[in-house]
């Protein structure tokens, strides 16, 4: 690639002549409306980049609207970006729009192409940028310029890498001078020209290789985007209005939630019909080892839980096959009475172990020496309990039958629940009306954009 040939995503920044000294400090505060808004818009934008993809692989072609669309959010985000955290290089607050705005100091495009390749589409977005991925990592502090940070609520440009170092340094500077240092500028908007190559790479925007090479300053070497260019067809000529954009958002939306309820109506489907033990329970276990007097369960209601998943048992074994073991259902008050001076274990959270050592100086009395249990069981082999229906708040207790410390044992927890397959049934017909919704409330809104471009 050489100087007569411009990348065709086009990046453009004008510097302010004059910043405030200490707006950049609460611009993360006066940006969240856009974050908000783009948080949807990208939910909508990585929807549309899988239907490019199917569209791309079997027709060669990137549909116009969806890409008009997906630029849209990009040209977006890099104008909030540009004010926020990713330049701070203007204090003109970005406008709410998907469309060029030939005023505002950051402005960016992305040249339609006519032709994509099949091929490329299937590896160019993981295996080939894999190189650029690395250095951009290094950049923007290892996550790309258009990916949504759900923990932070932001997106991930702005968390940090050499961007968000000499970013820093020039807010540093313009606080105690009041100038913007103009070389820092160039430079940052050089490295975030890079990011967004390499994110409309990934979005399959282009089969161009983004070029290792760093262009500094804020006009784009393709020249300044109101010129006719020679890189191809550049500019939005599709109507997105505000009901259509929404329309796509509210489709994405669904979709997600759809393919959710699909996955997890699968799940339980596959686990009613495959999951079952040959007395029709389903069943999670797990092992547990303390070297104290007993094992209990925190305080369970199982009340809501019969009523939804039917019978519930437990059933307990010594991991030593001769060694006894004493298993008991009371309610929880007479339980900690029972156990006040001995050493026990809580387990907080079966699947994953958690427990609660409780310290004691006292050895514990023998458990079929208290009348406390609503049900128990004893002696070698696996022990079995069903657990009452209501009436309190039970706790279960696994002790050694002759008082002795030390346990070992694996426990599963089993339910018939009846209405399972029912469940699954709902959810997957659920998801299916929802992702039939989201489909129309995606489709007609880029068809209505496509016959808009069709009239021109």
């Amino acid at each position: 690639m050489t100087a007569h040939m411009p990348y065709p995503v086009r990046v453009q920044a004008r510097l302010d002549p004059k910043l405030s000294r200490w707006l950049w400090l609460v611009k993360w505060l006066l940006a969240i409306p856009h974050y908000f808004v783009l948080a949807f818009l990208w939910f909508a934008f990585a929807v549309l980049t899988v239907v490019a993809f199917f569209a791309i692989l079997f027709t060669g072609r990137y549909p116009r609207s969806v890409f008009d669309f997906n630029v849209g959010v990009m040209r977006w985000t890099w104008r909030v970006q540009y004010y926020a955290y990713a330049a701070l290089g203007t204090d003109l607050y970005p406008p709410f729009t998907l469309a060029d705005v030939p005023g505002y100091p950051a402005r960016l495009d992305v040249a339609y192409p006519q032709r994509l390749s099949r091929g490329l589409v299937l590896v160019k977005w993981w295996l080939l940028a894999i190189p650029q991925y690395l250095i951009v990592a290094l950049f923007v502090g290892g996550g790309t310029w258009f990916a949504w940070n759900g923990r932070s609520g932001n997106f991930d440009w702005a968390g940090g890498g050499l961007v968000g170092v000499l970013v820093f340094v020039a807010g540093v500077v313009l606080l105690f001078t009041g100038r913007y240092p103009k070389p820092i500028h160039d430079f940052v908007v050089g490295l975030d020209r890079w990011v967004v190559r390499v994110g409309a790479y990934a979005a399959l925007m282009t089969d161009q290789y983004p070029p290792f090479r760093l262009d500094l300053g804020g006009q784009d070497p393709g020249g300044p985007l109101g010129e006719a260019a020679a890189i191809g067809d550049i500019g939005t000529r599709h109507r997105w209005t505000a009901g259509r954009v929404v329309s796509v958002v509210a489709g994405a939306v669904l979709a997600l939630t759809a393919v959710g309820l699909l996955t997890g109506g699968s799940a339980l489907l596959w686990a009613d019909k495959s999951g079952r033990g040959a007395d029709g329970y389903l069943s999670v276990s797990n092992t547990f080892t303390t070297s104290t007097y007993a094992l209990t369960t925190e305080a369970f209601d199982p009340a809501p839980v019969t009523s939804s998943v039917g019978d519930v048992r437990i059933r307990v074994t010594a991991t030593d096959p001769a060694q006894a073991i004493f298993v008991g259902i009371a309610p929880v008050a007479p339980v900690r009475d029972y156990l006040a001076n001995v050493s026990y274990v809580t387990v907080r959270d079966p699947s994953t172990r958690d427990l609660t050592v409780h310290s004691g100086t006292q050895a514990a009395v023998l458990p079929q020496d208290t009348a406390i249990w609503t049900a128990r069981a004893s002696g070698t082999g696996t022990q079995t309990l069903s657990v009452p229906a209501a009436g309190n708040d039970w706790a279960l207790v696994v002790m050694n039958p002759n008082g002795a410390p030390g346990l070992d044992i694996r426990a599963e927890v089993g339910a018939t629940a009846p209405g399972l397959g029912w469940i699954a049934t709902g959810l997957i017909v659920t998801g299916v009306v929802l992702l039939a919704g989201g489909a129309v409330l995606v489709a007609v809104p880029i068809h209505l954009a496509s016959r808009h471009m069709q009239n021109q």
